[in-house]
């Protein structure tokens, strides 16, 4: 099971990388994204692998560790959750006003302007 999950934060983790370093919104906010689900994966594993095990106090068993598992990580991957949500919304408005403003998605919204300089250059025929 840890190995599924050290894996998987893995895997997770270098997708949201390399669509990081992509130079589209779209693919920057979707690399956003998969990054945030890698760390609440790894916040969530810092809690301890337990299955079965109520994270809250029972009548009848001891308060010890061997008999419940740690109910910060379940919370705070929760709040982290609602806060992904939440930035995801507002990068996407943000991309999608970007993109009317600038005619492009590109991050730094220089590709049109590089594309045009190489279209209206000597010996070639200028744009429309």
């Amino acid at each position: 099971m840890e190995l599924a999950l050290a894996s998987a934060i893995g895997v997770l983790g270098a997708i949201g990388i390399y669509l990081l370093l992509r130079a589209r919104t779209f693919d920057v906010i979707l690399g956003m994204t998969f990054l945030s689900y890698a760390t609440n994966l790894l916040i969530f594993s810092g809690g301890r692998l337990v299955t079965g095990k109520a994270p809250v106090l029972k009548e009848g068993l001891d308060s010890n560790l061997s008999n419940y598992t740690d109910p910060l990580p379940q919370a705070l991957v929760l709040t982290a959750i609602v806060i992904a949500f939440a930035m995801t919304a507002v990068s996407i408005v943000l991309a999608m006003r970007s993109r009317s403003d600038n005619h492009s998605d590109h991050v730094d919204a220089h590709e049109d302007e590089a594309a045009e300089r190489a279209d209206t250059a000597p010996g070639r025929e200028g744009g429309p």
